[in-house]
């Protein structure tokens, strides 16, 4: 379907005409509607699939078509990081060109001019504020932050800012809204805790639901079947010839994310940690960093599998297996952007193998599986406890091994990169 063919106005019909957008993608079509007709929404989509102008362009071609006050604030639109945000108020930007709408991100760092210019938004009324829960509760807290006359509230990967910890901000700031208010969440994924969210803070909501997309078909995807003690001694001899540029090995935990970085600097390897215990200026210089070549490997949490926008990454490694398919599929899709190939690696412990097989599942095939190097001793088999054990990969078949892994006493296995 064509943007065109939906019901917006003219104005916004030209700014989508100037970016060259035409097409609209299937969560565009499916929400743009729904969100014109004023109803609540709750959308489970990837990133990636377009789904910040399938809220921003209804919502911008409601302020400019319907009354609003114009020194309040009129929609929110909350984001679990800084990165989002300000890729939000980019695309706000280009969405309003031809529109007097106007807008201020509100996020954390320790610049105190930012802060005020953030204060300045917010009391003289911005139309849409684009915010991260920790920075607007700041705001809200000194008491100048007027959102009785909201509009339209907005949640944008409601479930990652779940698992960073912000459930409890969120319903604060709900409480400083109107209760007729249009409420809006998109997520990539809908677990329990979603549903309960949505139960608090939606009215009767209409579901749109897209199928979780496969991974790019350029993305070569190996699996390395090993025990938990030897996945360390896997990245050294992955690095003991060369460094890929720009490797991204993502963990399951902070403290696993901080352990890894330590173990690969004792293996004098150029690498850095992101991850939410981090304050909002260092995660900024070690994405600098990253971006500029100065780190080669960016050990993270999957607060990064999400809205950061790096093409040239050669390689993902997951440290441990995703623990669902969408957010394997998130991963590894940082990879093999912008017509490059890419490589993902996942090591499978023991323990994580039932959860790999519900992966290959997913994929509808059975990931490559490179046979731990020699060196390392004994992998174990790949025997995952599923239903489908016998039918597809319970052959006997060894992941790695003393068999598996040795040619007169040399590696068998070529490296995926």
């Amino acid at each position: 379907m064509k943007f065109s063919e939906l019901p917006l106005n003219d104005q916004v019909l030209d700014a989508l005409e100037a970016m060259r957008f035409e097409e609209c993608t299937p969560i565009q079509e499916k929400s743009i509607p729904v969100i014109l007709d004023g109803k609540d929404l709750i959308a489970v989509a990837q990133t990636g699939t377009g789904k910040t102008a399938a809220y921003l362009l209804p919502i911008l071609n409601k302020l400019s078509e319907e009354e609003h006050p114009e020194d309040a604030i009129n929609c929110i639109i909350m984001a679990p990081t800084r990165e989002l945000a300000q890729q939000i108020d980019q695309q706000m930007e280009g969405f309003s060109y031809f529109m007097p709408v106007s807008s201020v991100a509100v996020y954390g760092g320790n610049d105190g001019i930012l802060f005020e210019q953030q204060k300045k938004g917010l009391t003289l009324g911005a139309d849409v504020v684009i915010a991260t829960p920790g920075r607007l509760i700041a705001h809200l807290s000194l008491g100048y932050v007027d959102l009785s006359r909201v509009s339209y509230f907005i949640l944008d990967e409601a479930d990652r800012m779940l698992d960073m910890g912000f459930y409890d901000d969120i319903m604060q700031i709900a409480k400083y809204l109107p209760k007729e208010r249009q409420t809006i969440m998109f997520s990539a994924t809908m677990p329990a805790k979603i549903q309960q969210l949505a139960q608090s803070i939606l009215n009767n909501p209409v579901e749109v639901k897209l199928s979780v997309s496969k991974p790019a078909d350029k993305i070569i995807q190996a699996a390395y079947i090993c025990y938990e003690n030897q996945k360390l001694g896997i990245i050294r001899d992955l690095f003991a010839e060369q460094t890929p540029e720009r490797v991204i090995i993502f963990a399951s935990s902070k403290l696993k994310v901080k352990e890894v970085t330590k173990a690969l600097k004792h293996m004098k390897l150029n690498v850095g940690e992101m991850h939410s215990d981090l304050e909002q200026a260092q995660r900024e210089e070690v994405m600098y960093a990253f971006k500029a070549g100065k780190i080669n490997i960016l050990v993270a949490t999957d607060i990064v599998a999400r809205g950061i926008d790096i093409d040239d990454i050669r390689l993902v490694i997951n440290y441990d297996v995703p623990h669902d398919c969408e957010d394997y599929v998130h991963r590894i899709g940082r990879t093999a952007r912008a017509n490059n190939d890419g490589v993902a690696i996942t090591f499978v412990s023991e323990k994580e193998q039932s959860n790999f097989k519900v992966i290959e599942n997913f994929l509808e095939r059975d990931i490559y599986k490179i046979p731990v190097p020699a060196t390392l001793g004994e992998a174990p088999e790949y025997k995952p406890r599923t239903n489908e054990n016998h039918k597809r990969n319970g052959n006997g078949k060894k992941g790695g091994g003393k068999k598996s892994n040795r040619r007169n006493g040399k590696k068998e296995a070529k490296k995926p990169f």
